[in-house]
């Protein structure tokens, strides 16, 4: 396989564009082993997993989340949390962050060996009846307990706010709602929080709106990251109103595996091969290489039985 933004078939030089403040590099946060599959029909054997984060480390993705310590009647994809674990111990991983959702996740992921872990709420109701079987705020108070006691332990903590821009079934989510639960996270000691379009409504001037607010409430947007979905083609428009506004940390997943299980209309994630042609085409530096993580994606869409998810995928196979 070919191809690279450098391969464009057009005469035009490439540059950063003229956006003022864009970031001159971004850390992408791969959420496919774990947001990816979590949400897929098949249950992905623990050995292609394994094969999953060996071949995404080598395209250059330095974290990578890989895995959900939750009780498997909740995901059962994920019920082999502790064997993948185990079977990435001789990996040279920067960290080895598993999503926990109480204290008994907590325990079960220290034990597996995480050093991270990332805990999530959600800024309604309604999402976080369906999704953590509890309300906002004792989902907040759940997490930030969870946090607290994970940093103790010497474990970073990484925060998901989900439902920042639409609930499917309470509509818009008012900015409030929003920045309570961001800055709960924030002041429980959270490293970076990642605000999750879940069900993929939200658009540059909505996103843009956000990250305003949140400054106006304290949270400093290096604090930020920003998680996409694409169900309204806005996905990448949305990345670069996040970079015009200084976020330089994204999450994707490889060939835009997953949604989310609990969410009406939650298509894929953004693809991590686009938000790579795109950074790349900005002169924004990732240190991913675009024709391997493609290939990924390529080998991952056979494993699971779906056509792959990503455009610019597609795109490359038909120039190799």
């Amino acid at each position: 396989m070919t191809g690279g933004v450098s391969d464009l078939p057009v005469a035009v030089p490439l540059r950063q564009a003229d956006l003022s403040g864009l970031p001159a590099q971004v850390r992408i946060h791969e959420v496919g082993p774990r947001d990816g599959l979590q949400a897929e029909s098949v249950i992905v054997p623990v050995a292609v997993k394994a094969e999953l984060v060996r071949r995404l480390l080598g395209a250059g993705l330095a974290k990578i989340e890989l895995t959900s310590f939750v009780p498997p009647s909740w995901i059962p994809q994920l019920a082999d949390a502790e064997e993948l674990m185990a079977s990435l111990a001789d990996l040279p991983l920067t960290a080895r962050p598993g999503l926990v959702t109480n204290q008994r996740g907590l325990d079960r992921a220290v034990a597996a060996g995480c050093t991270e872990v990332a805990v999530v709420v959600s800024a309604t109701d309604t999402f976080a009846r369906r999704n953590l079987n509890n309300t906002v705020r004792g989902a907040i108070d759940l997490a930030t307990a969870v946090a607290r006691d994970a940093l103790a332990a010497g474990l970073r903590v990484r925060g998901y706010v989900s439902m920042c821009f639409g609930d499917p079934w309470e509509g818009p989510v008012p900015v409030s709602q929003v920045t309570a639960a961001v800055g709960a996270l924030a002041e429980a000691g959270c490293y970076e929080v990642s605000l999750g379009d879940t069900i993929g409504v939200a658009t540059p001037g909505q996103v843009l709106g956000m990250l305003d607010a949140l400054g106006e409430a304290a949270v400093t947007v290096d604090r930020l990251a920003l998680h996409l979905h694409d169900t309204y083609g806005q996905a990448l428009a949305n990345v670069v109103a996040g970079l015009m506004a200084g976020v330089s940390v994204f999450d994707s997943s490889v060939g835009g595996l997953g949604g989310c299980p609990y969410a009406q209309s939650a298509s894929g994630n953004l693809a991590t091969e686009e938000l790579v042609w795109l950074l790349e085409g900005l002169g924004i530096e990732t240190g991913v290489d675009l024709v391997t993580v493609a290939e990924v994606g390529d080998w991952m869409a056979t494993e699971v039985g779906r056509p792959g998810g990503s455009r610019v995928g597609r795109a490359l196979r038909t120039r190799s």
